[in-house]
C-alpha cells in the first residue's frame, strides 16, 4: 500500500510543480503587461488612451488567470483531489 502513497505522492508533487510554473510565466507576462501600461499611461488623455485600456483589460485577466492558478495550487497542497 505504500508504493501506492508514494506513487500519488510523486504524482501531487509533479502537478505542483507544473503548475507553480505556469504561475510564474504569468506573473512574468504580468510584470510586462503593467510595464507597457505604465508606458501607456504617460502618453496621455487616458479616457482616449485606447493602448492603455487594452493593457488594464489585459491585466485584469491575467490577474484573474493568477488567482484561479494559485488556488490550483493551494488544492494541490492540501491534498484536494480532482485537479
Amino acid at each position: 500500500m505504500a508504493g501506492v502513497f508514494n506513487d500519488m505522492d510523486k504524482l501531487r508533487q509533479e502537478k505542483l510543480k507544473l503548475w507553480q510554473g505556469k504561475l510564474q510565466k504569468l506573473e512574468k507576462e504580468y510584470e510586462v503587461i503593467m510595464q507597457k501600461r505604465g508606458e501607456a499611461m504617460q502618453m496621455g488623455d487616458l479616457r482616449e488612451n485606447a493602448a492603455f485600456q487594452c493593457l488594464s483589460e489585459d491585466a485584469d485577466a491575467w490577474r484573474a488567470r493568477m488567482e484561479e492558478v494559485k488556488k490550483i495550487i493551494a488544492n494541490i497542497e492540501h491534498g484536494h483531489q480532482g485537479v
